[in-house]
């Protein structure tokens, strides 16, 4: 277990930076993965149709890539409370190796024609282990930069993740491009070696540090937090868009327009790519300019977006859907880098209050560390059940109507709520921009 202080200047040129930098590298290879597994099933069930076998209807497409994303969003808290309890080394090594079971079970029994639904319903919930390595991975990450570093560097961790969402995309497009729609098995085999080689490199190379480990109770007292609960508003509407778009794109386009499955995987991992490459860009802009401005106009542009859709589904215009769909993409994953930005940034400001009014500075930091990283995890599981909301809606939204429009309406409603939040809620963030950002981060 080292001992570590990233706001120690002299130690973080001195070797610190290297550090934080080799674990961040690991890091992002190991959430990479778990994103990938998490993701399977979002191109599974592309490959699943009467003719391999697998005669599921659209609604029990939906239910299988729900499932997962509930599962993981249910365990974000305590891998992110395992994570201080056993280290970051430790727990990254477990967490990649649990991943063994869901991806051995799916090879096995993607290659059983005639399967029951309730198998691979089951079968996906293990897959959701997967998605929880967020919450732990950002939670370690956070204890090795300073926190006028930690917009970029847990944007650069979650973009290096979001982008297994995109990388599991490609890997279905080329089986299908190459093998065919009948060979779902080769895409669960490419991430077998990939994930054997994300534990024994987590155990070789990643360390175990003191700043990770939290004071008992954190995560509750983080729960009483007004600010705990409007961000995590906040991050459903991010991070929940860009998961539940990403897990339901591929069925959209199939249900909506038609498309085949080469078609779908064609299309599918460019959103997911372009946001996953967002998420450090807007973590960036959010330390620049600061966290509740950039979310604001991401926010902004989401509402514009889904009215790009809403015209491109009356039109039965691919290319202008393609188009709503892609911005929605990007800006939610520059907000989702802005909207982790907040979490340090909100809570620090508060310390800053605390201590005008006469509180000791050291503690008032200190306590505002311990909440950041607490609302880091549940801002994190509420916001992947955003990504369960919009495949129910979706799913509810095709099932009545045919198109996606009412589950668009709905989506445009919650945006131009979260607007409102920003707005009122965070002024001085929206206002503030780099002066805020500034003095929260020394």
């Amino acid at each position: 277990m080292r001992n570590w202080d990233p706001e120690d200047e002299a130690a973080w040129e001195a070797g610190g930076r290297l550090v934080a930098r080799r674990n961040l590298v690991l890091s992002v290879f190991s959430e990479h993965i778990g994103f990938s597994v998490w993701s399977l099933w979002s191109v599974l069930v592309l490959f699943m149709s009467p003719e391999t076998g697998f005669g599921f209807s659209a609604g029990e497409k939906f239910l299988l890539v729900i499932v997962p994303t509930v599962v993981g969003a249910v365990l974000r808290l305590p891998y992110s409370y395992a994570v201080t309890r056993f280290g970051g080394r430790n727990w990254t090594v477990f967490a990649s190796a649990v991943l063994f079971v869901p991806t051995l079970a799916t090879l096995h029994f993607v290659q059983r024609p005639g399967t029951p639904l309730w198998v691979f319903l089951l079968i996906g919930a293990t897959a959701g282990a997967g998605g929880a390595n967020f919450a732990s991975s950002m939670t370690n990450i956070t204890g090795f930069y300073p926190r006028r570093l930690q917009g970029w560097a847990l944007g650069l961790n979650a973009g290096g993740g979001n982008l297994g969402v995109a990388a599991v995309q490609i890997v279905g497009l080329l089986v299908i491009a190459t093998a065919g729609s009948a060979h779902p098995s080769y895409v669960v085999a490419v991430y077998l070696p990939l994930i054997g080689a994300a534990a024994l490199l987590s155990a070789l190379f990643m360390d175990n540090i003191d700043t990770v480990r939290t004071e008992p109770g954190a995560q509750r007292e983080a729960v009483r937090e007004r600010h705990t609960w409007w961000i995590s508003l906040l991050y459903v509407g991010t991070f929940g868009s860009f998961i539940g778009y990403g897990f339901a794109f591929g069925l959209v386009l199939q249900t909506q327009f038609g498309s085949t499955p080469l078609e779908a995987a064609r299309l599918t991992f460019l959103g997911p790519l372009l946001g996953s490459l967002a998420r450090p860009f807007g973590g960036w802009m959010a330390d620049r300019w600061g966290g509740g401005r950039v979310t604001l106009w991401a926010y902004v542009g989401m509402l514009a977006g889904t009215v790009l859709l809403l015209v491109a589904s009356a039109r039965e215009s691919l290319g202008l859907f393609l188009a709503g769909f892609t911005a929605l993409f990007v800006l939610s994953g520059i907000g989702n880098g802005s909207t982790y930005k907040m979490i340090p940034v909100v809570f620090g400001l508060e310390a800053e209050r605390e201590i005008a009014a006469g509180r000791d500075a050291t503690r008032a930091f200190a306590r505002a560390r311990r909440l950041s990283g607490a609302a880091i995890a549940i801002a994190g599981a509420v916001g992947a059940l955003g990504g369960v909301a919009i495949n129910l809606a979706f799913r509810s939204s095709y099932a009545s109507s045919g198109t996606g429009d009412k589950a668009f309406w709905g989506f445009l409603a919650f945006y131009a709520v979260c607007v409102v939040v920003v707005r009122t809620v965070y002024p001085d963030s929206v206002r503030g921009g780099r002066g805020a950002v500034r003095r929260a981060g020394t």
